[in-house]
């Protein structure tokens, strides 16, 4: 259960870091980081929340009910991020090793780039197009090795998952061109070394901040 926290904890900071929400706002709001393909259940809301409020991250305030709302009159619990929380999730969001560009967790990383420094930002998305680049490396191989035995559906399928891999390393490469277009624009003095340059393993890194993002 520690791999789903990993995701769910910063997640949940992130949104927190954003503005104070109750449970239910909350857990529509991970669906949309998540995805739909790791949908939320209370069950795996509460017992994190609980958790986080424990470590004193997060605080929970009952509001008053609203006497118009259709259904429960009870109230409701907004949850805030504290202090402490707040530099608990800048210390994870300057984390750029591995774990932040792999599949389970890319996506929440990258859901929160607004609040992470520029040059992780980088470091993540070359990290993340690198674990591509040998996936797709590895999908060509299987499929060589293994075509004539192949019926056409599983083949379809390879081919399926090798143009998904390839449109992700295109919209990596974008990324990575607009972050490092826009460390060259940036005058200096801005709090950023200069000329710094980037590599897949993190040693370093060039800034700034893409806008929009493909799936296939």
């Amino acid at each position: 259960m520690r791999g789903r926290s990993d995701v769910l904890e910063p997640a949940i900071l992130g949104l927190l870091h954003e503005s104070p929400m109750h449970g239910y706002e909350l857990r529509k709001r991970l669906n949309l980081v998540l995805g739909s393909f790791r949908a939320l259940s209370y069950g795996s809301l509460y017992p994190c929340l609980k958790s986080l409020a424990e470590r004193g991250w997060i605080v929970g305030t009952e509001s008053p009910a609203d006497p118009h709302a259709v259904g429960s009159k009870r109230a409701r619990i907004v949850y805030q991020i504290t202090a402490d929380g707040k530099e608990h999730l800048q210390s994870v969001l300057a984390t750029s090793g591995p774990a932040a560009w792999e599949d389970e967790n890319f996506d929440v990383r990258f859901a929160f780039f607004a609040q992470t420094d520029a040059e992780t930002r980088l470091r993540i998305l070359e990290g993340r197009r690198t674990r591509l680049t040998e996936r797709l490396e590895t999908i060509r191989q299987s499929v060589a090795r293994t075509r004539e035995r192949m019926d056409e559906y599983t083949l379809e399928l390879q081919r399926h998952g090798l143009e998904q891999a390839e449109r992700e390393v295109r919209w990596l490469d974008g990324l990575i061109d607009n972050e490092r277009g826009v460390r060259r624009a940036r005058p200096a003095g801005t709090g950023h070394r200069a000329g710094a340059t980037s590599t897949a393993d993190g040693e370093h890194a060039a800034p700034a901040r893409s806008t929009e993002k493909e799936r296939g």
